[in-house]
């Protein structure tokens, strides 16, 4: 719902004001163990596959069992058995109006225990999430609501913790006062990259990003040695982490800021982190590890000083010398401090001596350059970009001692192809995606589905299609790139005779692995979502589950259960007719039963499980 007047937009403000000041120190009690010194596997702020980690992750002792208690008074709000994700979890809503969450359990206890159990075998569920009302699960502060675990994408036995605010957003547990968890240790610079910003700008000479090694000394801190040359706007980018006293693995951070001649240019703080923005990190980040210390177009993340694009961006005039201040600060207000020191330099117009390399590529994308490289040779020096039936000449950009570097602006028109005067390339995009429109691509063979919350920027759609070695496919755009959600796709097969209601669309991954994408066929044409880009290929999946089973007696059964392909989808089992609860561990692929009642099981037993390709194997036994 969008808000159109002035009254409400300040609602939205005052309270997300009120929200981020509800910092109220002793609040909380800590979760695992209150009162004693615990310590993290990770905190706020960390940079996690797609997401920010968005609360801490309790170091349970390397078992599972320890009892969790309820932070603060309240009430259970939502809950869910899974045995993917956040696992097990528990939200408990405060009368403060925030919220905390307690994931990867291994079982809730007392009357919430009975109380799911209840609502999945009157639903006939294995899985499920449930939202009681206010008065259905009350709970004490100090109560114990559940036991540790390792349930979920889990990788390893912990506890996840998280507070929200009243708008749902994640705020920084450690901002709480938890004198749990000490930590007297800054955060550490491992690696610095510049990156251009604009289409004129040259790092060293070159319009590429450029990775350097970082120094350090007790008297001046981090530091890249070497002077760094620039024209243009660039922008900083860091690996970093932090430790907490006495641990070994690495955390993140939450604040960085920039400061030239001692003046602060530049702050960005993740906290709070709102869930439905939370992919945005694949913008603030570089291929989901170095941090930006620059806000780029079309960022939905609100959290940087100044909120403008390219806030952040370092720029020098030609000679001018200026050496750049990063300051690294974790949660606990523990600092590190990052110097470059960069020296302006006019943007080579027509050469620089130089040499430029880009692999064995021809054209590369960056945004929404195209970085055409060429051979050098003297049957000319001007490159022709056909566009949309004109011809435009252009001097290359800057000259290597083995290749010349052409930039071409995409946003001006997408090329046709590019006669470099030694040979004539095809680049393979094929349309300018708009940021937050509505768009849909067809080409006869390929129909694509934009939705407005579809992208994270503007993309350049590029696609190639796979025939060989016995897969069929397509390949869109690069894996590192992003999506912010689904895209729908629809591929028109003609020629593919395989048996299509086993036939589903896999994400191949560079060593080979297949993940399960779905879809729908519709005559010729197979019809699917996915959130990434890469290799999309065909693959057909026709044979069932195998069950073994590990222990049937008349207190327990269980079984594992694998898949060789499409992954399991669900599973059923049954004592003498009757519906058993069946719990499942993906990371071993056990499933095991949990009874409702006291009593034997005692009868005929029969278990059903499927995969994503709907193969149903069948156990039949007797106990």
């Amino acid at each position: 719902m969008k808000l159109n007047n002035k009254p409400a937009l300040y609602l939205v403000f005052l309270l997300s004001f009120l929200s981020l000041s509800q910092v109220e120190k002793g609040y909380y009690l800590f979760p695992i163990k209150p009162g004693e010194q615990n310590f993290l596997a990770g905190n706020m702020s960390e940079i996690r596959p797609n997401h920010f980690h968005t609360g801490i992750d309790i170091k349970t002792e390397g078992r599972e069992g320890l009892p969790v208690y309820a932070a603060a008074d309240g009430h259970v709000y939502r809950m869910k058995i899974s045995s993917m994700g956040y696992g097990n979890v528990l939200y408990i809503r405060h009368p403060n109006g925030q919220a905390t969450l307690y994931a990867h359990l291994r079982d809730f206890a007392g009357p919430i225990a009975g109380y799911m159990q209840n609502k999945m075998y009157e639903l006939q569920r294995n899985e499920l999430e449930y939202f009681p009302e206010a008065h259905d699960l009350p709970v004490k502060k100090g109560e114990i609501i559940a036991y540790s675990g390792n349930t979920g994408s889990s990788g390893g036995p912990h506890l996840h913790f998280e507070i929200r605010d009243s708008l749902d957003r994640a705020l920084d547990p450690l901002h709480f006062g938890f004198s749990e968890i000490i930590d007297t240790t800054p955060p550490t610079v491992t690696r610095v990259a510049l990156t251009p910003l604009e289409e004129n700008s040259r790092i060293n000479g070159i319009h590429r990003r450029q990775e350097f090694p970082v120094s350090y000394s007790e008297a001046e801190g981090f530091r890249v040695r070497q002077s760094i040359k620039i024209s243009g706007r660039v922008g900083i980018e860091i690996l970093a982490h932090d430790k907490l006293d006495g641990m070994y693995n690495l955390n993140g951070f939450p604040v960085f800021e920039i400061y030239e001649k001692g003046n602060r240019i530049y702050r960005s703080e993740v906290n709070p982190v709102d869930f439905d923005l939370g992919r945005f990190i694949l913008v603030h980040t570089y291929q989901n590890r170095y941090t930006r210390l620059y806000k780029r177009p079309n960022n939905l993340f609100g959290f940087y000083e100044p909120d403008s694009v390219f806030s952040g961006a370092i720029s020098a005039l030609p000679e001018e010398r200026k050496d750049v201040q990063v300051k690294l600060i974790d949660a606990y207000g523990n600092s590190s401090q990052l110097t470059l020191d960069f020296e302006g330099e006019t943007a080579p117009i027509n050469f620089y001596t130089h040499n430029s390399t880009n692999g064995h590529k021809k054209i590369d994308y960056r945004n929404n350059l195209m970085i055409v490289d060429a051979p050098l040779s003297g049957a000319g020096e001007l490159a022709k970009f056909y566009v949309h039936g004109y011809v435009m000449e252009i001097p290359y950009a800057y000259q290597g001692t083995n290749k010349r570097t052409y930039l071409w602006n995409m946003d001006l028109g997408v090329p046709d192809s590019v006669d470099l005067c030694t040979e004539t390339v095809i680049p393979g995009v094929h349309a300018k995606i708009p940021f937050q429109r509505e768009t849909h691509f067809d080409n006869g063979q390929v129909q694509i589905n934009f939705r407005e919350n579809t992208l994270l920027d503007d993309l350049f759609l590029r696609l190639e299609y796979i025939d060989g070695n016995g897969q069929q496919g397509l390949r869109i755009n690069d894996p590192f790139e992003y999506l912010w959600n689904n895209m729908e796709v629809t591929y028109h097969v003609p020629e593919f005779e395989g048996v299509k209601e086993k036939t589903h669309m896999y994400l191949r991954y560079a060593n080979g692995y297949k993940n399960f994408q779905g879809g729908v066929w519709n005559g010729d044409r197979i019809n699917f979502n996915t959130r990434h880009f890469g290799e999309f290929v065909l693959a057909t999946d026709s044979i069932p589950p195998r069950i073994r089973p590990i222990r049937i007696n008349q207190q327990e059964i269980r079984f594992s259960i694998m898949d060789n392909l499409s992954g399991i989808k669900d599973f059923e089992a049954w004592v003498d007719g009757e519906w058993v609860l069946m719990r499942y561990e993906h990371k071993q692929a056990v499933i095991w039963s949990e009874k409702k009642r006291e009593g034997p099981l005692k009868g005929d037993l029969l278990l059903k499980v499927r995969d994503m390709a709907n193969n149903e194997a069948i156990y039949r036994g007797k106990i």
